[in-house]
Protein backbone atom coordinates (compact mmCIF):
# COMPACT_ATOMS: atom_id res chain seq x y z
CA UNK A 1 0.00 0.00 0.00
CA UNK A 2 1.55 3.47 -0.92
CA UNK A 3 2.39 6.06 1.68
CA UNK A 4 0.48 9.33 1.33
CA UNK A 5 2.83 11.95 0.25
CA UNK A 6 4.57 14.70 2.35
CA UNK A 7 5.40 17.83 1.67
CA UNK A 8 8.97 17.35 0.85
CA UNK A 9 9.78 14.08 2.32
CA UNK A 10 10.00 10.93 0.85
CA UNK A 11 8.79 8.03 2.71
CA UNK A 12 9.40 4.48 2.09
CA UNK A 13 10.04 1.35 4.27
CA UNK A 14 13.04 -0.37 4.08
CA UNK A 15 14.34 -3.34 5.89
CA UNK A 16 11.33 -3.01 7.95
CA UNK A 17 11.82 0.54 9.29
CA UNK A 18 9.57 3.49 7.89
CA UNK A 19 12.01 6.00 6.82
CA UNK A 20 10.99 9.91 5.90
CA UNK A 21 14.37 11.14 4.19
CA UNK A 22 13.92 14.86 2.80
CA UNK A 23 13.30 15.50 -0.99
CA UNK A 24 16.84 15.63 -2.75
CA UNK A 25 18.21 19.13 -4.34
CA UNK A 26 17.29 19.91 -7.95
CA UNK A 27 20.61 18.51 -9.28
CA UNK A 28 19.49 15.39 -7.61
CA UNK A 29 16.11 15.71 -9.25
CA UNK A 30 17.63 16.75 -12.74
CA UNK A 31 20.04 13.54 -12.68
CA UNK A 32 17.11 11.47 -12.42
CA UNK A 33 15.54 13.68 -15.40
CA UNK A 34 18.88 13.12 -17.27
CA UNK A 35 18.61 9.85 -17.07
CA UNK A 36 15.42 9.15 -18.00
CA UNK A 37 16.10 11.53 -21.06
CA UNK A 38 19.14 9.50 -22.71
CA UNK A 39 17.16 6.38 -22.19
CA UNK A 40 14.04 6.95 -23.45
CA UNK A 41 14.47 6.38 -27.20
CA UNK A 42 15.98 2.83 -26.36
CA UNK A 43 13.35 1.63 -23.71
CA UNK A 44 10.83 3.38 -26.12
CA UNK A 45 12.26 1.04 -28.96
CA UNK A 46 11.68 -1.90 -26.66
CA UNK A 47 8.56 -1.20 -25.44
CA UNK A 48 9.08 -0.52 -21.98
CA UNK A 49 8.36 2.24 -19.85
CA UNK A 50 10.55 4.12 -17.42
CA UNK A 51 9.83 6.88 -15.10
CA UNK A 52 12.04 9.42 -12.71
CA UNK A 53 10.76 9.21 -9.61
CA UNK A 54 6.83 9.24 -8.46
CA UNK A 55 6.94 5.03 -8.37
CA UNK A 56 6.82 2.84 -5.39
CA UNK A 57 8.34 -0.57 -5.63
CA UNK A 58 7.03 -3.44 -3.25
CA UNK A 59 10.07 -5.49 -2.29
CA UNK A 60 8.61 -9.04 -2.68
CA UNK A 61 9.28 -11.24 0.74
CA UNK A 62 9.79 -8.76 3.30
CA UNK A 63 6.76 -6.27 1.10
CA UNK A 64 9.46 -3.14 2.19
CA UNK A 65 8.51 -0.36 0.14
CA UNK A 66 10.97 1.60 -2.15
CA UNK A 67 10.87 5.16 -3.97
CA UNK A 68 13.58 5.12 -6.33
CA UNK A 69 14.91 7.78 -8.37
CA UNK A 70 14.73 5.98 -11.58
CA UNK A 71 12.53 3.09 -12.65
CA UNK A 72 12.21 1.28 -15.79
CA UNK A 73 10.09 -1.48 -16.17
CA UNK A 74 7.81 -3.67 -18.95
CA UNK A 75 4.25 -1.99 -19.68
CA UNK A 76 3.16 -5.54 -17.97
CA UNK A 77 4.90 -5.19 -15.03
CA UNK A 78 2.83 -6.85 -12.34
CA UNK A 79 1.64 -4.96 -9.08
CA UNK A 80 1.10 -5.10 -5.26
CA UNK A 81 -2.24 -3.26 -5.25
CA UNK A 82 -2.99 -0.77 -7.49
CA UNK A 83 0.19 1.79 -6.18
CA UNK A 84 3.05 -0.58 -5.95
CA UNK A 85 5.04 -2.38 -8.55
CA UNK A 86 6.43 -5.86 -7.63
CA UNK A 87 10.18 -6.09 -7.52
CA UNK A 88 10.10 -9.13 -9.44
CA UNK A 89 8.91 -7.33 -13.05
CA UNK A 90 11.29 -4.31 -12.40
CA UNK A 91 13.95 -4.13 -14.89
CA UNK A 92 16.55 -1.56 -13.59
CA UNK A 93 16.16 1.36 -11.11
CA UNK A 94 18.58 4.11 -10.18
CA UNK A 95 19.17 6.09 -7.00
CA UNK A 96 20.97 8.98 -6.85
CA UNK A 97 23.10 9.69 -3.78
CA UNK A 98 22.39 12.92 -1.53
CA UNK A 99 24.42 14.02 1.92
CA UNK A 100 21.15 12.64 4.00
CA UNK A 101 20.60 9.32 1.91
CA UNK A 102 24.40 8.04 1.86
CA UNK A 103 24.13 5.21 3.70
CA UNK A 104 20.48 4.62 2.63
CA UNK A 105 21.84 4.47 -0.92
CA UNK A 106 24.99 2.51 -0.94
CA UNK A 107 23.91 0.07 1.58
CA UNK A 108 20.53 -0.69 2.18
CA UNK A 109 18.67 -0.03 -1.36
CA UNK A 110 21.68 -2.19 -2.46
CA UNK A 111 20.62 -5.05 -0.34
CA UNK A 112 16.66 -4.77 -0.50
CA UNK A 113 16.96 -4.45 -4.30
CA UNK A 114 18.73 -7.73 -4.48
CA UNK A 115 16.57 -9.46 -2.05
CA UNK A 116 13.81 -8.57 -4.51
CA UNK A 117 15.23 -9.93 -7.66
CA UNK A 118 15.54 -6.50 -9.79
CA UNK A 119 18.72 -7.62 -12.38
CA UNK A 120 19.66 -4.05 -12.01
CA UNK A 121 20.45 -1.23 -9.87
CA UNK A 122 22.60 1.52 -11.02
CA UNK A 123 23.86 3.93 -8.01
CA UNK A 124 24.58 7.57 -9.22
CA UNK A 125 27.00 9.25 -6.85
CA UNK A 126 27.57 13.01 -6.42
CA UNK A 127 28.30 13.17 -3.38
CA UNK A 128 31.61 10.22 -3.10
CA UNK A 129 35.53 11.39 -2.80
CA UNK A 130 35.24 11.01 -6.48
CA UNK A 131 31.68 11.50 -7.79
CA UNK A 132 31.04 7.60 -9.50
CA UNK A 133 28.16 5.79 -10.98
CA UNK A 134 28.11 2.17 -9.81
CA UNK A 135 26.27 -0.68 -11.70
CA UNK A 136 25.00 -3.78 -9.41
CA UNK A 137 23.41 -7.26 -11.68
CA UNK A 138 23.80 -10.95 -10.96
CA UNK A 139 21.75 -11.21 -8.44
CA UNK A 140 23.20 -14.90 -6.30
CA UNK A 141 22.07 -15.57 -2.84
CA UNK A 142 19.84 -12.53 -2.69
CA UNK A 143 22.89 -10.25 -3.37
CA UNK A 144 24.34 -8.55 -6.44
CA UNK A 145 27.72 -10.33 -7.32
CA UNK A 146 28.94 -8.18 -9.15
CA UNK A 147 29.32 -4.24 -8.99
CA UNK A 148 31.17 -2.18 -11.98
CA UNK A 149 32.10 1.48 -11.36
CA UNK A 150 33.13 4.41 -13.57
CA UNK A 151 33.93 7.98 -12.55
CA UNK A 152 31.07 10.47 -13.53
CA UNK A 153 32.42 11.24 -16.82
CA UNK A 154 32.92 7.83 -18.53
CA UNK A 155 30.98 5.32 -20.02
CA UNK A 156 29.54 2.49 -18.29
CA UNK A 157 27.60 -0.70 -19.48
CA UNK A 158 24.38 -1.62 -18.54
CA UNK A 159 24.33 -4.87 -18.53
CA UNK A 160 21.11 -7.24 -19.59
CA UNK A 161 18.19 -7.24 -19.97
CA UNK A 162 18.86 -3.59 -20.52
CA UNK A 163 22.10 -4.01 -22.75
CA UNK A 164 22.86 -0.16 -22.77
CA UNK A 165 26.17 1.76 -23.00
CA UNK A 166 25.75 4.98 -20.44
CA UNK A 167 27.27 8.21 -21.31
CA UNK A 168 27.68 9.14 -17.58
CA UNK A 169 28.56 12.73 -18.49
CA UNK A 170 25.12 13.18 -18.30
CA UNK A 171 25.96 13.35 -14.90
CA UNK A 172 28.06 16.50 -14.57
CA UNK A 173 26.16 19.35 -12.95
Amino acid sequence: MPYPPLPDRRVEVIEGKLLMSPMGSPEHTWMAVALDHVLWPFYRERGWLGAPGGLNICIEGPRDSLAPDFALVPPDCPRWGVGELLSSGVLMVAEVVSPSSVYTDRVEKRRTYALGRVPIYVLIDPVADEPSVTVFSEIKDDAYEVAVTEQIGAPIMLPAPVDFELDTSIFKM
